[in-house]
């Protein structure tokens, strides 16, 4: 087990940590943590980790991390202009980028930051199966040793739905 999670002590809060990438799943796990933050005045944490590459050269990978979080922060903002789009234009949210393993990056996240409280997943519309993320975290070994709770938010919610359920 991590840390012990301080949300509710005093100069602490509970964030709702959604991790953000191209998949069209991540925009319902968006606004539902979105709407969660708003009812419990908390605050969301988006995180994009940017998976490493097996390159030989320094400067293959320098520009590989360049590009990376240039394309994380253009989707910070495309995702902030969203949530703005649908009312949450107050919401407090704050920006990470990490490098390494997903999975890995994702439980230093939450170990480093004792006032992550809730891990929320999209999960995808696809028959294939809900998506690497979420069967990796939720269905798979670690599900049941994770340090925090995961909400999986199926990806066919309606915003409205989102709203009426977050």
């Amino acid at each position: 087990m991590g840390k012990r999670r301080r949300v509710f002590e005093q100069g602490h809060g509970r964030k709702f940590l959604v991790i953000v990438d191209e998949s069209p799943e991540v925009e319902t796990a968006m606004f539902y943590a979105a709407s969660r933050v708003v009812h419990t005045d908390g605050m969301l944490v988006m995180m994009y980790v940017i998976e490493p590459e097996t390159q030989f050269w320094d400067s293959v990978r320098q520009a590989h991390l360049e590009e990376q979080t240039t394309k994380a922060k253009a989707l910070f903002r495309l995702f902030k202009r969203k949530l703005a789009q649908e009312g949450f234009d107050t919401l407090k949210a704050e920006e990470v980028i990490r490098e390494g393993k997903i999975v890995d990056q994702i439980l230093k996240q939450i170990d480093e930051d004792e006032d992550i409280a809730v891990l929320v997943l999209g999960a995808a519309n696809e028959t294939a199966g809900p998506g690497p993320l979420v069967a990796s975290l939720a269905a798979g070994s670690a599900a049941g040793t994770f340090p925090i709770p995961i909400t999986i938010v199926p990806g066919s919610l309606a915003l409205e739905d989102i709203k009426a359920l977050a």
